[in-house]
C-alpha cells in the first residue's frame, strides 16, 4: 500500500538558519542584560526619603488618590487633572497586597513607607516593561540591532531612570507609548488586524496615563497612510503587469478600492480599541464627564500659563526642551536622533513619516506652553531612541563598506553604541548613589529632634509633608497675613504652595519673635525661587520675599545646615529640573540646602533652647 508523502515545506539553507539562530540568541541575551540593568538602575534608591514623601506631586496625586477610593467606596477618582490609569493600577495592587479597603487605608496611615515602596516598585517594573516593548517595536520596524540599542538607550537615559523612582505617571506612560509604536510598526510592515489592535490599545492606554502621550496617534496615522499607498501601488502594478502580459483582467477588480476598504477597516478597529482601552482605564471620563472636562480644561490652562510658577525659566519652551534633551537623554543620543531622521529619510521614507513628524509636532506643541519641565518630553523618548539607534546601525553599515575585517566593524559598532550610552549610564549611576543617601530634610529633622523641645513653636517652609513637623507647634506657612505693602494685617487667607513666597515680608520676623516662633527652617528650593525670578531690569518678582530672607539672616543665628552638595562643590542655581532631580554631579544627597535659624529678639530671648 502506497503511503502519501508529507507536503514539502521550504526550509532555509542550513547556514542561513544557523545565522538566524545566532542572531536571535545574541539579541535575546543582550535584551536580558538591558532589562536587568534597566531594572537595577530604576530600583536603586527606590526608598529615597521614606517614610516622608518629599516630592509634592507624588504626595498629592496617585498613591493617596488610589487609597482614597477605598475610603470613599467608589472607583470615581474625582480627579482628572492627571488621567487615572496609574491610580487604578495602584488601587488594585494595594487591594491585593493589603487585603482590601481596610488594609490599604490602615497601611498608608500606619506604614506609609511600605505603600510608597510598593508603588515605586510597580512604576519601576512598568518602566522596565517599556524597554521590552521598545525592543520589539524597533526590531519590527528596523531590525533587532536597532531595537536592542534603542531599548539600551532608554534603559540608561537619565530622565526615564530618575522618574522611575517616584510613584508618578511619567515613566509608566512609556509602556503604552511603546505598545502603540509596536502596533504602528506592524501596521506599516504587515498590516494585520492584530497590529491595528495593538496600536489602538496602546494609544488608548497612553492617553489614559498621560494626556500628552496621545501624540502616538500621529505614528499610527502615518503608518496607515503609508500602508495604504504601498498596497495600492503594488496591487495596481501587479494588475498592470498582467494586462501587459495579455492576461485577462478581472473587470470587477478594483485594487485601489480594496486597499481603501482595508485601510478603513483598520482605522475602525484601531479607533474602537483606542476608545475601549481609554474608557477601561478612565471610565469616569464618560460616567462623570462634566468633572472630567472641567479639570482637563483647567490643566490645559495651567500648562499655558506663563507666569503662574515663580522661578520658572523664561527663555522659551523650545529652547528649554532642546537643552533638556542634552542631559535628560544625552548629547550623543540627541544628536544621533537628528542624524537618524536624516538617515531614515535617505533609506526609507515610510518609517520617517511614522516617527519624525510626531517628534517635531510634540516639540512644537510643548514648546508653545507657558510652563515646561524636562520630564514632559518623556512621551517622545521612545521615538528619539529609535532614531538614535537607527543612525548608529546605519553608520556602522556605511562605514563597514570600507572596513573589510569583521573585528574592525565590531569595534566600530561597540564604540558608537558606547558613545550613545555612556552619559546616561554615568548620570543614572550618580542618581542611584544620590538617592540611596539620606535626604537633607531627614537629616534636618533628626537634628531638630535632638535640639528643639517637643511642642516648641517653629516655622518651616513648605518643602516637607505635615507629618514631618507634627512634633512641634508649626506656623501655618500657607496662610498669608501680609498686605500689599508688606505690613501685617489682622486678616488671614489660605494660599497654594505656588504662592508661598508671596506670603513673606520682613515684618514677619518681628511677628515670629513676639509670638515665640524662635526656630525658622529655610529651604533653598523656596528661597531660590524668590532670588531666581527677576524681571528684565534685574528686579525680583517678589521683593518682599527677598527682603524677608535678608532680614532673617541679620536677626537670627544659624544653628544648623544640611547641604546636598559634595564637599568643595558650588551650589546649583535654582531650576525646576536640576533643583529637584539632582542631575548635576555636585549633588551628594537628595534634598534642598536646609538652614535652621534661631531668632534672638522678643520672646526668643528667654525661650528654651
Amino acid at each position: 500500500m502506497a503511503t502519501a508523502e508529507a507536503p514539502h515545506t521550504p526550509t532555509a539553507p542550513a547556514g542561513v538558519s544557523a545565522g538566524r539562530d545566532r542572531e536571535r540568541a545574541w539579541a535575546w541575551g543582550g535584551l536580558a542584560v538591558v532589562l536587568l540593568g534597566g531594572l537595577g538602575l530604576r530600583l536603586w534608591g527606590v526608598g529615597q526619603g521614606l517614610p516622608y514623601v518629599y516630592n509634592s506631586d507624588e504626595a498629592d496625586h496617585f498613591v493617596p488618590r488610589a487609597v482614597r477610593m477605598f475610603e470613599q467606596g467608589t472607583l470615581n477618582p474625582h480627579y482628572f487633572a492627571n488621567p487615572p490609569a496609574l491610580t487604578y493600577v495602584l488601587h488594585y495592587a494595594f487591594a491585593l497586597a493589603y487585603g482590601g479597603a481596610h488594609g490599604a487605608v490602615h497601611e498608608l496611615a500606619a506604614h506609609p513607607a511600605s505603600v510608597y515602596t510598593l508603588a515605586r516598585v510597580l512604576v519601576a517594573l512598568l518602566g522596565t516593561g517599556a524597554l521590552w516593548l521598545l525592543y520589539i517595536a524597533g526590531a519590527r520596524l528596523f531590525g533587532r540591532a536597532v531595537g536592542l540599542l534603542a531599548a539600551a538607550i532608554e534603559a540608561v537615559a537619565f530622565l526615564p531612570v530618575f522618574y522611575a523612582h517616584l510613584a508618578l505617571n511619567d515613566t509608566p506612560t512609556l509602556a503604552p507609548v511603546a505598545l502603540s509604536l509596536l502596533g504602528s510598526a506592524g501596521v506599516l510592515r504587515k498590516g494585520r488586524a492584530r497590529d491595528y489592535l495593538l496600536a489602538g490599545i496602546g494609544l488608548g492606554l497612553a492617553c489614559a496615563s498621560k494626556y500628552t502621550a496621545g501624540i502616538v496617534v500621529a505614528p499610527l496615522i502615518a503608518a496607515i497612510a503609508a500602508r495604504y499607498l504601498d498596497v495600492s501601488a503594488k496591487t495596481d502594478a501587479s494588475v498592470g503587469a498582467k494586462a501587459d502580459a495579455g492576461a485577462k483582467a478581472d473587470a470587477g477588480a478594483k485594487p485601489s478600492a480594496n486597499a481603501g476598504r482595508s485601510a478603513v477597516a483598520g482605522i475602525a478597529l484601531a479607533s474602537a480599541c483606542a476608545l475601549a482601552a481609554f474608557l477601561i482605564a478612565n471610565p469616569y471620563a464618560l460616567l462623570d464627564y462634566s468633572a472630567f472636562h472641567t479639570e482637563l480644561v483647567h490643566q490645559s490652562t495651567l500648562s499655558a500659563e506663563a507666569q503662574g510658577k515663580l522661578g520658572a525659566p523664561k527663555q522659551g519652551g523650545l529652547v528649554y526642551y532642546l537643552w533638556s534633551l542634552t542631559w535628560g537623554l544625552g548629547w550623543a543620543p540627541a544628536l544621533a536622533a537628528l542624524g537618524g531622521a536624516v538617515a531614515v529619510w535617505r533609506s526609507e521614507r515610510a518609517p520617517w513619516w511614522m516617527l519624525v513628524p510626531a517628534a517635531l509636532l510634540f516639540l512644537a506643541f510643548m514648546g508653545t506652553q507657558g510652563r515646561y519641565f524636562g520630564r514632559w518630553l518623556l512621551p517622545i523618548f521612545p521615538i528619539l531612541c529609535l532614531l538614535a539607534a537607527y543612525f548608529c546601525v546605519w553608520l556602522v553599515r556605511w562605514a563597514g563598506r570600507m572596513l573589510a575585517a569583521p573585528p574592525q566593524r565590531r569595534a566600530l559598532a561597540a564604540l558608537l553604541a558606547t558613545s550613545l550610552l555612556v552619559q546616561g549610564f554615568a548620570a543614572s549611576v550618580h542618581s542611584g548613589l544620590v538617592l540611596s543617601r539620606a535626604d537633607t530634610r531627614t537629616l534636618t529633622r533628626e537634628w531638630m529632634l535632638a535640639h528643639i523641645p517637643a511642642g516648641a513653636p517653629i516655622v518651616v517652609e513648605p518643602v516637607s509633608p505635615n507629618v514631618w513637623g507634627q512634633r512641634w507647634n508649626k506656623y501655618p506657612s500657607l496662610k498669608s497675613r501680609i498686605a500689599a505693602n508688606g505690613a501685617l494685617t489682622g486678616q488671614e487667607r489660605l494660599v497654594g504652595i505656588e504662592d508661598y513666597e508671596r506670603t513673606l515680608s520682613p515684618s514677619l520676623v518681628g511677628y515670629y519673635e513676639r509670638h515665640g516662633y524662635c526656630w525658622v527652617v529655610r529651604a533653598s528650593t523656596e528661597s531660590g525661587r524668590a532670588f531666581a525670578d527677576r524681571s528684565k531690569i534685574g528686579r525680583s518678582a517678589v521683593p518682599l520675599a527677598t527682603a524677608y530672607y535678608r532680614v532673617l539672616g541679620r536677626h537670627a543665628e544659624v544653628v544648623y545646615r544640611a547641604s546636598p552638595y559634595a564637599s568643595g562643590q558650588q551650589a546649583v542655581p535654582f531650576g525646576f529640573d536640576w533643583s529637584f532631580d539632582y542631575y548635576p554631579s555636585a549633588y551628594e544627597r537628595p534634598g534642598p540646602a536646609m538652614t535652621v535659624y534661631r531668632l534672638r529678639g522678643g520672646r526668643c530671648r528667654t525661650a528654651p533652647g
